[in-house]
């Protein structure tokens, strides 16, 4: 293969977006971008990550892959670990796989299941609230829609509210060989 066609080849750039961190390169109130993070022209976020979220922010330098990472027509598999208020039980995660119906229509989750505290997790700064008398609960959960806080709005509806929400995995693509602030370059071949 040749230096030139190398160069064209299209690739990933895996970040690990840490906490307050916007999903945009530059912002007027001078708030954490991407930009004090990421120093690759060309690239763009493909999909989103609220400031409150943290975990697993593709970027691309290709349109047509932008596209198919953050439209939900594509349905390509999403995945969190979410820290809840409360402790999680099982008729909340039925809900949550069955769909609950929030105000921009039905939001159902692939698979929602409870999990031990992730034992690889890294320290959220500033750390999450936590209150003596209620205990706290870890959900793994699956999407393949994208709606606008989906996640943090389908567990207070069930009654549990988000407190940590980390994006681990896009497709084929985990958060978990990339550090928080830092970056990783993949080589696309496929996304499923």
């Amino acid at each position: 293969m040749s230096a030139s066609s190398k160069d064209s080849e299209t690739k990933l750039l895996l970040f690990n977006k840490p906490f307050g961190v916007l999903c945009q390169f530059t912002d007027e109130s001078g708030r954490d971008t991407l930009a004090n993070y990421i120093q690759a022209p060309g690239y763009y976020a493909a999909g989103r990550l609220d400031k409150d979220s943290e975990g697993l922010l593709l970027l691309t330098n290709d349109g047509k892959l932008q596209q198919q990472i953050s439209d939900p027509k594509f349905k390509l598999p999403k995945t969190y670990l979410v820290q809840v208020d409360g402790q999680i039980n099982s008729a909340a995660l039925l809900k949550l796989r069955r769909g609950v119906r929030l105000k921009d229509g039905l939001a159902r989750a692939i698979s929602a299941t409870e999990v031990d505290e992730p034992e690889n997790l890294w320290q959220r700064q500033p750390p999450i609230r936590v209150r003596q008398s209620i205990p706290t609960s870890w959900i793994e959960i699956t999407l393949k829609q994208g709606r606008n806080r989906q996640v943090r709005r389908m567990t207070a509806d069930v009654g549990f509210p988000t407190l940590r929400l980390v994006r681990t995995s896009i497709g084929n693509c985990s958060v978990w060989p990339v550090k928080p602030g830092k970056t990783e370059f993949k080589e696309v071949s496929s996304l499923y």
